[in-house]
């Protein structure tokens, strides 16, 4: 364990951090949009006369959630730049 500790760089720990930032970031809102849309299409489907409400909700929505992943990404950048 110890050579392990050892080996580990303050580089690679910072890549290792940036990397599970990104990659634990970016997997909410990706089920999060692919949910949404799917559920809009399926609101469509039953009730296509509400599609402008729909597509309204949806593309807030999906703008929501697009912002936590950026926020994710964010997060990544000043772990591997700054810290």
């Amino acid at each position: 364990m110890d050579i392990f500790l050892q080996a580990l760089t303050d580089g690679a720990g910072k890549a290792l951090g940036a990397g599970i930032a990104m990659g634990l970031g970016g997997i909410g809102p990706a089920i999060g949009i692919g949910m949404l849309v799917g559920r809009a299409m399926e609101a469509l489907g039953r009730n296509p006369e509400a599609r402008a409400s729909i597509q309204t909700n949806m593309i807030l929505g999906v703008a929501f959630a697009e912002a936590i992943g950026i926020y994710a990404l964010l997060t990544a950048i000043i772990i591997a730049f700054v810290i």
